[in-house]
């Protein structure tokens, strides 16, 4: 809860609400503490208690920890067989660790658009990629699928596993922000052939940094725990180049309490998602909210909006400042798609127009959602957008 002053007779916030606020306490601290007491700091016996609890709650055989969300992707991708000359196919409108994953191993990258409204890989646009580059393409390559659950909400893996299917491509899940979300009653991280999570601090659990593949294919987890420590199948027999990409027994103690708190923590998200979805549905059609579809089960890893640049006299920009104006944090994630980053665009990948993907990058923003809100927090956070949309009201 932010800090309150009183002016006037009247609360006046000293700080914002912020957009993130992880939730550690004695029990984190605890678990660290006998970690730190038996000597044991890197890779141990706590990462894989912290492996069989993760696979336990995904759903999925086996589960291999590593230092990030984003060497997950990259051992992910390359222990399902994927390297220069192969390609993976990833939806423009996300977070770019997911499409230079694919680069680190050496392949090559083709971008999809999204569905505007779920903002996750849409299945039609796939299957459009995937024809235009079958004959010329794809055969003989290695080619993997890279649908991601974005800000919580699981993409719809039904059709984009029956493309996969006939046309022989690997799934990798990016469940970077969907601990604990459901497709049509199964956890997310146990739909395709492996899938990544990361536990940075803003996620919905932490290990204060770290990440974790989650998969029924025991090759692929062995090849992958193989590679995460220098390629090597026994003490001092490497029999691959691999990295160092370990989590740490640290990371781990803090994880299995978080773990054990995340289905807590995420009906407190979804409880603070009713309640602005209740509270700001009188805005609609000036802001857009998001939207939970029937076969899912949405985890907020954030609460985005769009805002109708067409009907507020303002850009999304200026409503964001007018927003923290009010003591409100917020965020962009994401404003600019991957097709249009620098870093692609030098490297000569040159999409074919992904209108959704750019419209979400113009007009998204997301506001706190975080299990540690309070009631005044949401209060204030509705009653903030309220005065803002007003202010920009035609």
């Amino acid at each position: 809860m932010s800090k309150l002053a009183i002016e006037g007779g009247r609360p006046i916030r000293e700080d914002p609400i912020p957009i993130a606020q992880p939730i550690l306490g004695d029990e984190e601290a605890r678990a660290v503490t006998e970690v730190l007491r038996s000597g044991q700091l890197a890779q141990g016996p706590r990462v894989e208690e912290f492996e069989r609890e993760f696979a336990q709650f995904v759903g999925c055989e086996h589960c291999v920890a590593t230092s990030s969300g984003t060497t997950a992707l990259q051992l992910a991708l390359e222990s399902a067989g994927l390297g220069p000359g192969d390609l993976a196919i990833v939806p423009s409108f996300t977070f770019i660790a997911t499409a230079n994953a694919a680069l680190h191993v050496g392949a090559d990258v083709a971008f999809v658009d999204i569905d505007l409204e779920t903002y996750c890989m849409d299945p039609r646009s796939l299957e459009e990629v995937v024809k235009l580059l079958k004959d010329r393409v794809l055969r003989p390559r290695t080619v993997a699928v890279i649908p991601v659950h974005l800000y919580g909400h699981p993409a719809d893996m039904d059709p984009i596993l029956e493309i996969a299917e006939e046309h022989d491509l690997i799934v990798i899940e990016d469940a970077a922000q969907a601990h604990g979300a459901e497709y049509k009653g199964r956890r997310i991280g146990s739909l395709g052939d492996a899938a990544c999570f990361s536990f940075y601090p803003t996620k919905n659990m932490t290990t204060g940094e770290g990440g974790a593949i989650t998969t029924d294919d025991g090759e692929l987890a062995e090849r992958a725990r193989m590679l995460r420590s220098h390629g090597e199948r026994e003490r001092y027999d490497h029999v691959e180049l691999g990295y160092n990409f370990r989590m740490t027994d640290i990371a781990a103690a803090i994880g299995i309490v978080q773990l054990r708190r995340l289905e807590e923590f995420n009906e407190r998200r979804r409880e603070n998602a009713r309640y602005y979805l209740k509270e700001l549905a009188d805005l609609e059609p000036l802001i857009e909210l998001p939207t939970e579809k029937p076969w899912a089960k949405h985890v907020y890893h954030q609460f985005t909006i769009r805002i109708n640049v067409e009907e507020l006299s303002c850009t999304r920009d200026e409503f964001a400042e007018a927003l923290r104006a009010e003591g409100v944090d917020c965020a962009v994630h994401y404003p600019t798609p991957l097709h249009r980053q620098p870093v692609y665009l030098r490297r000569g990948y040159h999409a074919t127009e992904l209108p959704k993907s750019e419209r979400a990058a113009e007009t998204v923003l997301s506001i706190p959602v975080h299990p540690g809100l309070s009631e005044e927090d949401r209060q204030d956070v509705v009653e903030a957008v309220e005065k803002v949309v007003s202010a920009f009201s035609r």
